[in-house]
């Protein structure tokens, strides 16, 4: 299933998208024993509750698509260089020194909650702070059942669906700093959605990644060209830390990123980004 957070008639709320994407069934608001948010509702989902009814559908365009989550728990967790052409494509530019990724550690860093936006919002460029922001097209893991010390074996149990993400990054804030945490963590700078894929319908394991920049194909890779795959980050994210559900990791960009690209290409006021999964859908974000 495909759930959904949107607005309509100026109300937050959730519900289920129909397969095909075009129209949008409400859990019904006026039930108060309905988990408000995504979040409250894998906990809900979690702990042996069942689905809430759907209300009458609601056509795709008469609605605002949000972010799927209304409200995080914490910090979302972020995987950097995970796809081998795109650790190339930046070898010797962003943090030369390799030595824990080539022993076998993926590089985890977090964004902020308040970077998130929807699927679809304006991203506005700090333009007083950085003139070098580039995309970051991802695939991002939703997590169910909580943990701590999850085993690669068991990772997959763990995994409530899945979501797309752009992981906007400042890179010469990134650069400046010696670390990652400034450089992604702007305002807006983590559009997601459209919804997330319960993992019944979707193996992350085995899927693709594509990116558009003002139509122009960018990124493209299947997910099974990660250097560290689900499994493998999930154990490493849960090494002596509890997830919890609705914790979110987002798992890499292929290569094609503009600061790999001879000369780098940075993005400009009116640019459209356009990230899409297969068997997820596509999220689109002008940048202003």
């Amino acid at each position: 299933m495909r759930i959904v957070s949107f607005r309509y008639g100026n109300v937050p709320q959730l519900g289920l998208a129909s397969a095909d994407g075009r129209q949008v069934r409400p859990f019904p608001i006026e039930n108060e024993h309905r988990p408000v948010g995504l979040r409250c509702l894998i906990e809900w989902l979690e702990s042996g509750g069942e689905l809430p009814p759907v209300g009458e559908p609601l056509a795709i365009e008469d609605v605002e698509l949000l972010a799927p989550f209304r409200s995080f728990r914490r910090n979302l967790w972020c995987v950097g260089r995970n796809y081998r052409a795109h650790a190339r494509e930046l070898a010797g530019s962003v943090f030369q020194n390799q030595k824990a990724q080539d022993d076998g550690w993926p590089m985890v860093f977090t964004k902020v909650p308040e970077a998130v936006v929807g699927p679809h919002a304006q991203v506005h460029l700090p333009t007083d702070v950085s003139d070098q922001i580039d995309y970051e097209a991802e695939l991002a893991v939703v997590i169910g059942r909580g943990g701590r010390s999850i085993a690669r074996a068991d990772a997959m149990n763990h995994v409530f669906g899945y979501t797309i993400v752009n992981d906007v990054t400042a890179r010469d804030v990134q650069m400046r700093h010696g670390q990652w945490d400034l450089g992604k963590n702007f305002d807006g700078f983590c559009p997601m959605g459209p919804w997330v894929v319960t993992a019944d319908e979707l193996d992350g394991r085995d899927t693709r990644v594509r990116c558009w920049v003002n139509g122009e194909l960018r990124q493209d890779a299947p997910t099974s060209d990660m250097i560290f795959d689900i499994p493998a980050l999930i154990e490493t994210v849960s090494r002596g830390i509890t997830l919890y559900p609705g914790d979110v990791i987002a798992t890499g960009t292929p290569a094609g990123v503009g600061m790999g690209m001879s000369p780098q290409r940075w993005l400009r006021s009116g640019d459209v980004v356009r990230v899409e999964v297969d068997g997820i859908g596509a999220i689109e974000n002008r940048f202003i």
